[in-house]
């Protein structure tokens, strides 16, 4: 590497390098454990050049953890970089990590260093991180590089699986051990695509299959999916947003019709088989990737029949496709280039013979390189949400799981959204990352303390009355 080459920010520049663990001189020596230590230097893509007083930071790989995707991947890192959107310059220093799959492999939390020695061990790295440092740092004798934390709930996980999909690429399937505030431990499992290793694109509960503790450990432990209850973050807010359309789906149980949803995204099902197991509904699931619906059914719980049915494809053109077929879409015709084409979607949606009382959205932005956003910027166009409109019944719903990235996206969805239907409401999570939009085909009069119909009190007995009291009109 030549002298001087960190000397300049440069936007989105990426480098990582090794060196041998001997060459230097490193307090509390035991928090490495390979010959050579692994060092990433990231420059902020969102660099505003000149900079004359550039934020540096670095942060310490948790050991054990340099072979999880999210610290030995350049996404994963980026990702770790929007996370300080302060920050023009971010380095990471940990173990070596290998190319093995890991598959089967434990790994369980080390022991903490405690404060006196973490800090120790950090100023003994400022020689390195001084060659590490641009021009325009000030290295005077009390300069000293802060040291960011990476911190999460996960006390031991093992991967399942690996496997590759021909649209979303790598993905891992693995099981955790996360403690939940209380001191208290849940199992779960999830997966993850390489793409965006730091979003958990699923996740269910697990149950051991043995009940007593103390005859089983948990890189050998079988457990099995528990599909009672959603506990990704944003799953059970959507839910949630049926209760704006409870009456309606109340007349359609009454009158013997099996209520109809539509989840554009599947990952690992968890949403389907809630919708289906808990809530009676009908439901389509529209997947992308044939191998995450072969995963979904092999570890996440997920089964198809009568009441659950999947379709592989692009759902954002099956949308505009199945508008094809509704009368009162008047640009219908133009959506499909010749009568063959028609003649084709007549076969492959034919899942979307009846319309649906709600379309669940859960994608998505397949730019890896960009902050994690959702939806993608091609579900707002006004053809597609013209589409989804036209697939729901006259009461229906659009439910839109959204991870703006800023305030000015956040606003394009909903100005996207008023421009198309009637009413939009919308439920702040509380994770701060996700909000649940609720866009509906016609006028809905809300009143969360109206008297309760018995699809209403089933719905309360199955998510947190606290996120249908959330929903607000925007």
């Amino acid at each position: 590497m030549e002298e001087g080459t960190f000397d300049t920010l440069i936007p989105s520049r990426y480098i990582s390098f090794t060196l041998p663990l001997n060459s230097i001189i490193i307090s509390q020596n035991h928090y490495f454990h390979t010959e050579n230590i692994q060092i990433s230097v990231l420059d902020s893509p969102s660099l505003q050049l000149p900079i004359n007083s550039p934020k540096i930071a670095a942060m310490l790989v948790p050991k054990f953890r340099e072979n999880d995707w999210i610290f030995n991947t350049e996404l994963g890192q980026l990702q770790l970089l929007f996370s300080f959107p302060e920050i023009s310059r971010l380095i990471l220093i940990g173990n070596a990590y290998d190319n093995d799959n890991n598959v089967g492999k434990l790994y369980k939390r080390s022991v903490e260093l405690n404060p006196f020695r973490r800090e120790e061990l950090e100023r003994s790295l400022y020689p390195l991180l001084t060659v590490l440092l641009p021009k325009e740092i000030d290295k005077a004798d009390d300069f000293c590089v802060p040291f960011l934390r990476y911190e999460d709930n996960v006390i031991s996980s093992v991967i399942l699986d690996k496997c590759i999909g021909d649209s979303v690429g790598e993905m891992l399937v693995e099981d955790v051990e996360i403690e939940i505030e209380g001191c208290s431990r849940e199992f779960r499992r999830r997966l993850r695509f390489k793409r965006m290793p730091n979003l958990v694109q699923s996740e269910i509960s697990i149950v051991p299959k043995v009940t007593d503790e103390k005859s089983w450990d948990f890189e050998k432990a079988g457990f099995c999916p528990n599909l009672e209850m959603l506990v990704h973050p944003y799953l059970a807010p959507m839910v949630a947003g049926l209760a704006l359309v409870a009456v309606h789906i109340q007349e359609r149980f009454e009158s013997g019709v099996q209520p109809r949803g539509c989840c554009m995204g599947v990952g690992g099902g968890a949403l389907l088989s809630f919708l289906s197991i808990n809530l009676g509904f009908e439901v389509v699931g529209v997947e992308v990737d044939e191998v995450v619906l072969s995963v979904a059914e092999k570890y996440f719980g997920l089964e198809t029949g009568q009441g659950i049915q999947l379709c592989v494809g692009d759902g954002i053109k099956i949308l505009k496709k199945a508008a094809c077929y509704d009368e009162n879409y008047k640009s219908s015709r133009n959506l499909a280039s010749n009568i063959r084409e028609l003649d084709c979607c007549r076969t492959k949606f034919e899942l979307f013979r009846s319309k649906f009382d709600v379309i669940m959205v859960d994608l998505d932005s397949s730019d890896s390189k960009m902050d994690i956003s959702a939806p993608p910027l091609e579900f707002l166009q006004k053809d597609v949400l013209l589409a989804a409109k036209s697939c729901l019944f006259e009461h229906g719903i659009l439910v839109l799981n959204v991870i703006p990235r800023n305030q000015t996206f956040y606003n394009l969805v909903i100005h996207a959204l008023r421009e198309v239907f009637d009413d939009l409401h919308e439920l702040d999570v509380g994770n701060g990352e996700n909000f649940v939009l609720i866009a509906s085909k016609t006028s809905i009069e809300w009143n969360s303390g109206a008297p309760e119909n018995v699809f209403m009190s089933k719905l309360k007995s199955v998510i947190s009355e606290m996120y249908i009291d959330a929903i607000r009109k925007v």
